[in-house]
Protein backbone atom coordinates (compact mmCIF):
# COMPACT_ATOMS: atom_id res chain seq x y z
CA UNK A 1 0.00 0.00 0.00
CA UNK A 2 1.46 3.53 -0.96
CA UNK A 3 1.97 6.24 1.60
CA UNK A 4 0.05 9.69 1.54
CA UNK A 5 2.01 12.77 0.67
CA UNK A 6 0.82 15.64 1.71
CA UNK A 7 2.95 19.09 0.22
CA UNK A 8 1.98 22.08 1.73
CA UNK A 9 0.71 25.01 -0.44
CA UNK A 10 0.62 28.37 -0.12
CA UNK A 11 -1.92 30.80 -2.05
CA UNK A 12 -1.61 34.15 -2.71
CA UNK A 13 -3.42 36.00 0.21
CA UNK A 14 -4.62 38.78 -2.69
CA UNK A 15 -4.78 41.62 0.33
CA UNK A 16 -4.74 44.91 -1.21
CA UNK A 17 -4.59 46.91 1.85
CA UNK A 18 -2.73 46.01 5.27
CA UNK A 19 -4.32 44.81 8.39
CA UNK A 20 -5.34 47.17 11.25
CA UNK A 21 -1.92 46.08 12.87
CA UNK A 22 0.16 46.84 9.94
CA UNK A 23 0.05 50.10 9.26
CA UNK A 24 2.59 52.59 8.69
CA UNK A 25 2.62 55.52 11.33
CA UNK A 26 4.77 58.12 10.65
CA UNK A 27 5.20 59.27 14.17
CA UNK A 28 6.98 56.04 14.95
CA UNK A 29 9.24 56.38 11.82
CA UNK A 30 10.28 60.34 12.23
CA UNK A 31 11.28 59.50 16.12
CA UNK A 32 13.16 56.69 14.89
CA UNK A 33 14.62 59.03 12.47
CA UNK A 34 15.39 61.92 14.90
CA UNK A 35 16.95 59.62 16.68
CA UNK A 36 19.34 58.16 14.66
CA UNK A 37 20.54 61.52 12.83
CA UNK A 38 20.99 62.68 16.47
CA UNK A 39 22.91 60.20 17.20
CA UNK A 40 25.23 60.16 14.04
CA UNK A 41 25.83 63.47 13.89
CA UNK A 42 25.97 64.74 17.51
CA UNK A 43 29.42 66.19 18.11
CA UNK A 44 30.64 66.14 14.24
CA UNK A 45 31.63 69.08 12.33
CA UNK A 46 30.86 68.93 8.41
CA UNK A 47 33.66 67.20 6.21
CA UNK A 48 32.84 66.54 2.56
CA UNK A 49 34.33 63.17 2.47
CA UNK A 50 32.72 61.82 5.86
CA UNK A 51 29.49 63.22 4.36
CA UNK A 52 29.01 60.49 1.90
CA UNK A 53 29.66 57.86 4.97
CA UNK A 54 27.42 59.20 6.90
CA UNK A 55 24.77 59.50 4.65
CA UNK A 56 24.50 55.82 3.58
CA UNK A 57 25.30 55.17 7.57
CA UNK A 58 22.24 57.13 8.63
CA UNK A 59 19.65 55.71 5.68
CA UNK A 60 20.37 52.13 6.32
CA UNK A 61 20.10 52.37 10.03
CA UNK A 62 16.97 53.91 9.68
CA UNK A 63 15.73 51.53 7.40
CA UNK A 64 16.79 48.69 9.18
CA UNK A 65 15.13 50.02 12.78
CA UNK A 66 12.07 50.73 11.11
CA UNK A 67 11.69 47.13 9.32
CA UNK A 68 12.76 45.62 12.91
CA UNK A 69 10.03 48.25 15.19
CA UNK A 70 7.47 47.61 12.65
CA UNK A 71 7.81 44.34 11.07
CA UNK A 72 6.52 45.46 7.38
CA UNK A 73 6.36 42.25 5.10
CA UNK A 74 4.75 43.76 2.47
CA UNK A 75 6.26 47.27 2.82
CA UNK A 76 8.90 48.80 0.64
CA UNK A 77 11.23 51.58 2.97
CA UNK A 78 12.95 54.01 1.15
CA UNK A 79 15.34 56.24 3.12
CA UNK A 80 16.87 59.41 1.37
CA UNK A 81 19.42 61.52 3.21
CA UNK A 82 20.66 64.46 2.32
CA UNK A 83 23.81 65.78 4.43
CA UNK A 84 25.61 69.58 3.82
CA UNK A 85 27.83 72.29 4.94
CA UNK A 86 25.72 74.84 7.09
CA UNK A 87 26.96 78.36 5.97
CA UNK A 88 24.22 81.00 5.91
CA UNK A 89 22.27 79.92 2.84
CA UNK A 90 19.25 78.36 2.04
CA UNK A 91 17.60 74.78 1.26
CA UNK A 92 14.95 73.17 0.53
CA UNK A 93 14.37 69.57 -0.34
CA UNK A 94 11.50 68.19 -1.84
CA UNK A 95 9.86 64.68 -3.44
CA UNK A 96 7.26 63.44 -5.73
CA UNK A 97 5.58 60.31 -5.75
CA UNK A 98 3.06 58.47 -7.72
CA UNK A 99 1.46 56.48 -4.67
CA UNK A 100 -1.79 55.21 -3.22
CA UNK A 101 -2.59 57.52 -0.39
CA UNK A 102 -4.73 55.27 1.79
CA UNK A 103 -1.71 52.58 2.59
CA UNK A 104 1.35 54.52 1.73
CA UNK A 105 2.87 57.55 3.88
CA UNK A 106 6.32 59.55 4.39
CA UNK A 107 7.70 61.15 7.26
CA UNK A 108 10.80 63.73 7.64
CA UNK A 109 13.32 63.90 10.09
CA UNK A 110 15.88 67.21 9.89
CA UNK A 111 19.00 67.67 12.04
CA UNK A 112 21.28 70.60 11.99
CA UNK A 113 23.80 71.79 14.30
CA UNK A 114 26.72 74.84 13.92
CA UNK A 115 28.18 73.09 10.61
CA UNK A 116 26.08 70.13 9.37
CA UNK A 117 22.28 70.50 8.28
CA UNK A 118 21.01 67.02 7.21
CA UNK A 119 17.53 66.19 6.20
CA UNK A 120 16.16 62.09 5.89
CA UNK A 121 12.79 61.84 4.09
CA UNK A 122 11.17 58.15 4.37
CA UNK A 123 9.11 56.10 2.40
CA UNK A 124 7.00 53.27 3.42
CA UNK A 125 4.92 51.93 0.07
CA UNK A 126 2.57 48.79 0.62
CA UNK A 127 3.55 46.20 -2.06
CA UNK A 128 0.61 43.84 -2.49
Amino acid sequence: MAEAVYIDVVLPTYRIEPEENEKFYPSVAKAIGDKVLETELSGQTYDEEEARNWSLNISDSIRQQIQEKMSKTRFKIVVQTTIGQQSDQAIRVASRCLWDPSVDNYASCTYSNETIFANSLIFCLYTD
